[in-house]
């Protein structure tokens, strides 16, 4: 039988804080509609969350589905 492929490079461990910021991000975008990266970071306290935190909940959120990005380049929940 064939080896399954590695996951993702986003896939690591994912602790309970993960799932929280993950969740952050998935609530502010149901509540205020589709936003740039920026806007987002800024709406869920992301500069102050340690480093690289934001960008990798962001893109567990991606590749769970739970958001998606639109033709103009922002991010809008599903």
């Amino acid at each position: 039988m064939p080896m399954p492929p590695p996951p993702a490079s986003t896939e690591r461990r994912r602790d309970r804080q993960t799932f929280h910021e993950m969740g952050q991000i998935v609530r502010a975008l149901e509540a205020n509609g589709p936003q740039r990266p920026e806007r987002l970071a800024e709406l869920v306290g992301g500069p102050y969350w340690e480093h690289d935190r934001f960008e990798r909940a962001l893109a567990l959120v991606l590749n769970d589905g739970l958001a998606h990005q639109t033709p103009d380049g922002r991010l809008a929940a599903v």
